[in-house]
């Protein structure tokens, strides 16, 4: 049988820009799906509408990364990928009734020890063309090679340093369910995270959490502890994953050095295991809702 591979030719690759327009609705299913009870969430008599939380772009983006990854990646590659890391900078908070244009770009693929990593930037503008978020995302296809050399398109996301020592320690529940209600808040559907046999076909024993949900949980946390809770304050999230999250289960939120307005974090399971590592998030104070 003839191994899996990806062409590095895919770099370069486009999609869009794919329209939608975010309402006051999936604002507050989106937080809702991550437990969140601040009421900024789901004040839809504020101007502008309800707070997006800071990882909301990842449910705009998510219609572009299912058209390209069909463009791009084999579908019996699919469930080969995995999410390993994601860079997202917040140029302003999106809002009710924006209405935005998202495109999606692979700009690098390279070959790793494990199989090989896929880098795509997802651009989105608001309709006057005006910057709104732009994401890395680097998904590495276990077991699958690379046809040709490394190649970039343009900068793919790096790894950070030292995270220093730890300041403030959260633990996440994650109940049985917690996957099929993220799925339905963010409109992200990948049955690796609500199928059984699909998971099984993947070779889990289950299905896991979704590395956003992960993601997201844990950027809830920093906000709650080193930003006074507000989450119009987060500017980028960067963050490398480093293990799956089974339901039900748990997971530790870990607050490490702060150097003004840049924060480190990770996070570990309940044995201690890394979930995510070489989290950073960059925090402006002049982001609000202007």
């Amino acid at each position: 049988m003839t191994p899996p591979v990806i062409d590095a030719a895919i770099v370069g690759l486009t999609v869009g820009p794919l329209a939608c327009t975010v309402d006051a609705r999936w604002l507050m299913a989106y937080a809702a799906a991550l437990g969140e009870t601040d009421a900024r969430y789901y004040d839809t008599t504020a101007p502008g509408g309800p707070t997006a939380h800071p990882l909301f772009p990842v449910c705009y983006e998510w219609p572009a990364a299912t058209a390209l990854r069909a463009k791009a990646i084999d579908d019996r590659l699919a469930l080969l990928g995995v999410h390993a890391q994601h860079t997202l900078v917040v140029h302003r908070p999106p809002r009710a009734g924006d209405s935005l244009r998202t495109s999606a770009q692979v700009t690098a693929v390279r070959q790793r020890r494990r199989g090989t990593l896929v880098v795509v930037r997802y651009a989105t503008v608001d309709r006057t063309g005006v910057p709104v978020s732009t994401t890395d995302y680097a998904s590495l296809y276990r077991g699958v090679a690379l046809r040709g050399e490394d190649a970039e398109a343009s900068s793919a996301p790096t790894t950070n340093g030292d995270a220093g020592a730890i300041r403030w320690v959260d633990e996440i529940d994650v109940p049985a369910q917690t996957a099929h209600v993220y799925t339905e808040g963010a409109r992200i559907y990948n049955p690796i995270h609500t199928d059984i046999a699909v998971a099984r076909s993947a070779g889990l024993a289950a299905p896991i959490l979704h590395g956003s949900a992960t993601l997201a949980l844990a950027v809830s946390q920093v906000v709650q502890q080193d930003l006074d809770g507000d989450p119009a304050r987060v500017a980028e999230v960067s963050v490398r994953f480093t293990g799956m999250v089974p339901m039900p289960s748990s997971f530790v939120v870990r607050g490490r050095a702060r150097a003004g307005g840049v924060i480190a974090f990770d996070a570990v399971d309940a044995q201690g295991e890394s979930v995510l590592a070489d989290g950073v998030i960059r925090a402006a104070e002049g982001i609000g809702r202007s």
